[in-house]
């Protein structure tokens, strides 16, 4: 027996947290750095070179990343070495470029994965 939909209906604080995670990734800015930091870990420099922005406007955006969880950052000496570990927003991350052709506009056949 399934359960009908309105019993798997998202609660308040799930509400919430979905929107103000999309509110992260809703910055072209915010987003170009997740979706690098998805691939593997990078320190602020090496992220402001590859996203195009200063080191102090990067900086803020992490900042922004971290407080909300969907970036971490490890400490090794003196530099901190940024990354996204949750599978989820990786996911989430992957799927809206698959849906997004390279010119901005909606992919015609975005690839379907199968799911179990």
């Amino acid at each position: 027996m399934t359960t009908p939909p309105e019993d798997r209906a998202p609660t308040e604080p799930q509400l919430a947290a979905a929107a103000d995670t999309f509110s992260m990734l809703a910055s072209p800015a915010r987003l170009h750095l997740v979706q690098l930091m998805s691939t593997g870990r990078y320190d602020v420099g090496e992220l402001a070179e590859r996203v195009g922005l200063s080191l102090p406007t990067t900086s803020q955006h992490l900042r922004k990343l971290r407080l909300t969880g969907i970036v971490s950052a490890t400490r090794e000496g003196r530099h901190s070495y940024y990354t996204v570990e949750d599978p989820h927003v990786v996911q989430l991350v992957e799927q809206i470029f698959e849906h997004i052709a390279p010119d901005g506009s909606l992919a015609p056949d975005p690839p379907r994965k199968d799911h179990p």
